[in-house]
């Protein structure tokens, strides 16, 4: 006879293998979605869990999702992350092609993949393809340099039947993303997250799933690398977004990261974003500033009347005029701040 000690012991060796396992007995496939911890101070929508989705669920799933890969030039890494896609349970495979001057097109197409070739600059052109020609209710969206990996597609398919725009975020501490563009990518994200009042945790991440319907009522302007924040801007003023964690691995072939240019490029885009899609919060944000100024003054006359016995009534006239508009920007920005939050909330409801 097993005593009660010794049958909790199991039970819990049950669950722990049930947890970190692929499969159950019962044919479920188990899924842990969450690689790392993410900064409370982000506070992403998806919370840590457990997803458990039936094999023939997940199998029509898949079949519902356009994998759309953009390319110029990859032609040591598109061929093995086709492979990866397909392994992963994903047969839909649409490569857009920047008209390479390599092999990629030759490779990609032995390898089953659907090739078209873009119209349009950039990243954009591949957007605008995949709203031409998909006919799946989702399509996802990751770059073709092999560093994102096709097994997280998953983590994005099982919760695309209650979102309109599923983001990818990297773990923060990821040996492939350089320091250079770890602080680029923190500061992009920041400002972004500060001038649209959301709380996007990597806004810079090539990899994201949409619904194929929304994306056509959507207006594109950009070319570049801002492109993926241009979106992110236009679904959170109008859908249900959330966000997925994925791993991040070595590129394969040529690096074609964003410079220090693109990248400040990208920050004053993000800037034009705030006033285009959230001017009150922005100019609020812009007003409280002159709290700073406000500040010195006061703490100027101050020092002249305490330390120097010297009175002048313009430096504190000033500092409290600058203080009352700082204090009215403050309060503004963060009364537009909760409401553009309390309004995301009601749309998910």
């Amino acid at each position: 006879m097993i005593d009660d000690d010794h049958k909790s012991s199991l039970r819990k060796g049950v669950a722990r293998e049930s947890l970190t396992g692929e499969t159950t007995d019962s044919g479920d496939v188990v899924q842990a979605q969450l690689t790392e911890e993410p900064s409370p101070a982000m506070e992403p929508t998806m919370e840590a869990q457990v997803n458990v989705t039936s094999s023939e669920t997940m199998a029509k799933l898949r079949e519902q999702v356009t994998v759309v890969i953009p390319t110029l030039n990859e032609e040591e890494a598109i061929g093995p992350l086709i492979d990866e896609v397909k392994a992963a349970g994903y047969n839909n495979i649409l490569v857009v092609d920047g008209y390479s001057k390599d092999r990629t097109v030759e490779v990609a197409r032995a390898r089953g993949a659907r090739v078209i070739g873009q119209h349009g600059k950039g990243k954009t052109g591949a957007v605008l393809v995949a709203r031409d020609v998909v006919n799946t209710p989702y399509f996802l969206l990751m770059d073709g340099d092999y560093s994102y990996d096709p097994r997280d597609i998953d983590r994005f398919v099982v919760h695309a039947n209650g979102y309109d725009h599923i983001i990818g975020f990297r773990p923060r501490n990821s040996p492939h993303i350089s320091g250079t563009h770890k602080v680029g990518n923190r500061i992009l994200t920041i400002a972004f997250n500060l001038l649209m009042g959301s709380n996007v945790p990597d806004v810079a991440c090539g990899m994201y799933l949409m619904k194929t319907e929304k994306i056509k009522h959507l207006v594109l302007t950009r070319f570049g690398f801002e492109i993926d924040q241009e979106i992110a801007a236009q679904m959170l003023t109008d859908g249900n977004v959330t966000y997925a964690p994925i791993n991040y691995r070595q590129r394969l072939g040529k690096a074609k990261a964003p410079t220090w240019r693109q990248g400040f490029r990208a920050l004053f885009y993000i800037i034009g974003l705030g006033i285009r899609y959230n001017p009150i919060l922005l100019f609020s944000i812009a007003a409280s500033l002159v709290l700073i100024p406000a500040f010195g003054l006061l703490l100027y006359a101050s020092y002249l009347l305490l330390i120097l016995h010297q009175y002048h009534g313009g430096y504190f006239l000033a500092g409290l005029t600058l203080l009352v508009l700082g204090a009215q920007g403050f309060t503004v920005a963060t009364i537009a701040s909760m409401l553009g939050r309390i309004e995301r909330k009601l749309s998910k409801m």
